[in-house]
């Protein structure tokens, strides 16, 4: 069997990609449906991009390398998309937006744009040895038992990253970069929650708290930080795990805009009689409280509390230094940081510089954004930027 483009993997990149690949595309995937990732997303809803969706959201070894593809493919085009498919949505919060209904609605859209462009959809389909024989690529695999041989003149890789295993992912894009001399940074799990060995967190389980998490070269988040019994999770540690590294400390604020020392000294005057426990507990949550008065002196009145003494446990609060023992791993991650290297590719094509019409997009590059829908619109950027790259060739 011989087609124009052969795209391995049906997930966000990989189905964008094949509405714009043009005539003759066959997507593979191994799973039983395409599109999980997107279907677990957002909480079932789908964070599909964000509002302020640019490359300084992203992490990269050259961090000038997604201007081009967001630039050719902004959120605003996913947008008009949706919009166009009748998908109603919304804005959550700083940007990120979300379908109304169900995550099923975009990958019904894109089931549908691939469709409308003539690509087929082989899932259940195993992927086998690959070979290049300077002209065309050749591509072993395995549907419903039996073993077919694909013969591709473009070759698109879209299968993801190492994060959430349990959803398929295997690394096969890392290992088909390998096979082709093409370089491979250093990746590990990232947007994922930390761990503690010792669990000293676990008293604190499912307590929330606004906060500031910064990490050691200065990176912070204000967001949401959510104690769990193995440490902790929450929209600011996921932003902060993909800046952390193994072994250092990270800073949390948990008082990042509540200006608590001077509403505590203002409530010696109005509450002077009540437990100083009581008064704080106003201001962030009580089990926090309550864990902090194992090793912290919170005793006595408000009344009785001198500015030193407040002064001091405010610093503490908005400057308290933990070191994980590590992260969930990939296990949980959301995305998976690093892949391969951008030095490689074309920032307009995603193409390869020394292997003419392979490709590499989404997860599998060396590009990675932050939580909030900048990852599904990388996805979406760089799969257009193959897709019709391909087809211009056609």
């Amino acid at each position: 069997m011989h087609v124009n483009t052969l795209i391995l993997g049906a997930g966000a990149a990989g189905l964008h990609c094949a509405a714009h690949a043009g005539p003759r595309t066959l997507v593979v995937d191994h799973a039983k449906a395409a599109g999980e990732k997107i279907r677990i997303s957002g909480g079932g809803r789908c964070n599909f991009t964000n509002l302020g969706a640019s490359a300084a959201n992203f992490i990269s070894q050259n961090p000038h390398f997604a201007k081009s593809a967001l630039a050719r493919y902004t959120q605003w085009d996913f947008i008009e998309l949706v919009d166009r498919h009748g998908i109603k949505w919304h804005e959550k919060t700083l940007g990120q937006l979300f379908c109304d209904d169900s995550a099923k609605d975009i990958i019904a859209m894109l089931r549908t744009q691939m469709d409308a462009a003539g690509a087929q959809l082989w899932l259940n389909t195993s992927i086998g040895d690959i070979s290049y024989d300077g002209t065309n690529f050749n591509v072993t695999l395995t549907r419903n038992g039996k073993v077919a041989t694909v013969q591709a003149t473009s070759l698109v890789v879209a299968t993801g990253g190492k994060s959430i295993p349990k959803m398929g992912a295997t690394g096969l894009a890392y290992q088909i970069a390998d096979q082709f001399d093409l370089a491979v940074t250093d990746i590990k799990a990232a947007l994922v929650p930390f761990t503690f060995s010792d669990e000293k967190f676990k008293p604190l389980a499912g307590t929330a708290t606004p906060a500031r998490v910064t990490t050691n070269d200065g990176t912070a988040f204000d967001e949401a930080l959510l104690f769990t019994h193995r440490g902790l999770s929450g929209p600011a540690v996921l932003q902060a795990s993909s800046y952390w590294n193994d072994g250092e400390n990270i800073s949390l604020n948990v008082i990042p805009d509540t200006g608590l020392a001077a509403a505590l000294k203002q409530a010696r005057t109005t509450d002077g009689r009540k437990a100083f426990k009581t008064v704080l507990a106003h201001h962030i949550p009580a089990r926090l409280v309550d864990y902090l008065s194992v090793s912290a002196d919170l005793s006595g009145n408000i009344a009785d509390w001198s500015d030193t003494r407040i002064d001091r446990l405010c610093n503490d609060l908005a400057n308290w230094s933990v070191k994980p023992s590590g992260t969930e791993g990939y296990r949980t991650a959301e995305v998976t940081l690093g892949g391969i290297d951008t030095n490689g590719l074309s920032s307009k094509t995603m193409e390869t510089k020394t292997i003419p019409n392979l490709y590499f997009i989404g997860e599998a590059v060396d590009v990675t954004g932050w939580l909030g829908g900048y990852n599904f619109q990388w996805a979406w950027s760089s799969a257009y930027a193959a897709g019709t790259a391909i087809a211009a060739r056609s």
